[in-house]
């Protein structure tokens, strides 16, 4: 009886092992399929940011590129979550870049930047375009203990533009200008002036830096050509702007909440709408000025 037993034991160990890879069969599949695709996949032949050539005849400057290329295409998820995110913030930021006059590839700094999202990093850096809190003050961003408008989309895409144009005035290029957000732009001069030289890729940066310009290209090569790299959004699935109205509030407003409810609406879309209000209440605004809060518009 014991040998009976034993044997119907490993005969159902057996089939329990064998369904157990039948079931794993297909997402190896699905795994080993996709890293075959990515292989087949090549860096584009010629790259560009706001219209300034990538010498990819430069072999250093090739290799660093593909870094990019395949380390970008081996996160799919958050591609995917790029091109989603897009839907609700890309509008906005061509408005503000057309409006100023700027390449329209300057958004892909904030995807390079946040993912579009309102981020903090490790440094302290906050919201879609990551400024830290001196950058931010000087580019006229309030930041204080109930507001932070680093997290404020319209207001931090407006300064980070100033910003870049800061660096686009000194050094004639958007390349430059964009390693300036980066690294800072006196960091960017300072190399310059040492290195004699004024091409971006000429430069020895450090790591980060380095990789930072090739990245927002690359990132705006995948998103601009999103099915060539094998993502598939229907438009139903990328995620929208909200539809909301603006309420002018010239008074202090002790408390979020009931203000919410006095406005049609609740302190849950109040603070997601508007997530440069870091607490429950605001202090009345300075002479002459007003908060603009963004309710839902039904």
């Amino acid at each position: 009886m014991k040998k009976i037993g034993l044997a119907l034991l490993f005969i159902v160990l057996g089939l329990a092992c064998s369904e157990q890879r039948q079931y794993a069969n297909p997402q190896n599949n699905v795994t080993e399929n996709y890293f075959n695709f990515i292989s087949s996949l090549q860096l584009p032949s010629e790259l560009n940011f706001c219209g300034e050539k990538v010498p990819l005849d430069v072999p250093e400057v090739r290799e660093r590129a593909e870094r990019e290329f395949y380390l970008t295409l081996q996160q799919p998820g958050q591609v995917i979550l790029y091109l989603k995110r897009a839907g609700r913030y890309f509008p906005m930021f061509e408005r503000i870049i057309k409006e100023n006059n700027m390449p329209d590839d300057l958004k892909f700094i904030a995807v390079a930047e946040s993912a579009l999202f309102m981020a903090r990093s490790s440094k302290d850096a906050v919201g879609m375009w990551q400024f830290i809190e001196g950058t931010g003050r000087k580019m006229g961003l309030r930041i204080d203990t109930f507001v932070d408008e680093r997290r404020h989309p319209e207001k931090s895409t407006l300064a980070a533009l100033n910003y870049l144009k800061q660096g686009y005035n000194i050094h004639k290029s958007w390349l430059l200008a964009a390693a300036g957000y980066n690294m800072g732009h006196t960091g960017v001069i300072s190399n310059l002036d040492f290195q004699g030289t004024d091409n971006y890729f000429e430069l020895f940066l450090n790591e980060e830096t380095s990789r930072y310009i090739l990245r927002i290209i690359i990132i705006k090569e995948i998103m601009t050509n999103p099915e060539k790299y094998g993502f598939k959004i229907s438009k139903n699935d990328i995620y929208t702007e909200s539809k909301v109205k603006l309420i002018e509030c010239k008074v202090a407003i002790p408390n979020l909440a009931e203000w919410a409810k006095a406005n049609g609406t609740t302190y849950k879309y109040v603070k997601l709408l508007n997530p440069w209000i870091l607490g429950k209440n605001l202090p009345a605004p300075t002479k002459n000025d007003f908060y603009k809060i963004a309710v839902p518009d039904s």
